[in-house]
């Protein structure tokens, strides 16, 4: 007897959902998103005022969630994510409705249920569409989990919340994590 295929979301099976549907298409999986925590804000309002001040008369943009990046396969089928903040330099990728193409900089803050996803893949997903570099935010174990992705590395440097951190795609940006108030 032969195995049942199962049936891949699409494109149009995901935007079907609506906009008040906070989700995600990765590989023809749909994957739901849980409200964040405060916490999340917190972390995603402080990253996106540091970046936002940095780019301020600057050609790259900053963009916080919800925002959606729609990554194209070459198999004709497109991945759409809501990263938590992207940084985009190529304006070419700015369409109506997002980024069409891989950001240069993507953040991604961790749900405390849902940790694989921005871990592994999420991490899959970027590294196969070409952002350059990659942070894994852990607002509750207080670390920043970098890639370097431009180079192909997938070993991390992790750094914690007493770090500052160099932004590598952004020539004179560093973050102190010092400063992050999730108090």
């Amino acid at each position: 007897m032969p195995l049942h295929e199962s049936k891949k979301a699409t494109l149009a099976d995901w935007e079907a959902l609506g906009e008040d549907v906070r989700a995600e298409l990765i590989d023809g999986e749909i994957y739901y998103m849980a409200p964040p925590s405060r916490k999340h804000q917190a972390s995603v309002s402080f990253l996106h005022l540091k970046i936002a001040s940095y780019l301020e008369g600057k050609p790259c943009k900053v963009y916080p969630a919800p925002f959606g990046v729609y990554l194209h396969n070459e198999d004709g089928t497109t991945d759409a994510v809501e990263p938590d903040i992207s940084v985009i330099c190529d304006r070419d990728k700015l369409s109506t409705r997002g980024c069409e193409g891989a950001p240069t900089w993507i953040i991604e803050i961790v749900s405390p249920g849902n940790m694989a996803h921005d871990y592994v893949t999420k991490l899959s997903l970027y590294l196969r569409h070409g952002v350059k570099e990659y942070w894994i935010v852990n607002p509750d174990r207080e670390t920043i989990t970098v890639y370097h992705l431009a180079d192909q590395d997938i070993f991390p440097t992790v750094y914690t919340f007493r770090d500052t951190i160099k932004v590598h795609t952004l020539a004179d940006l560093n973050i102190d994590f010092t400063q992050l108030d999730l108090a």
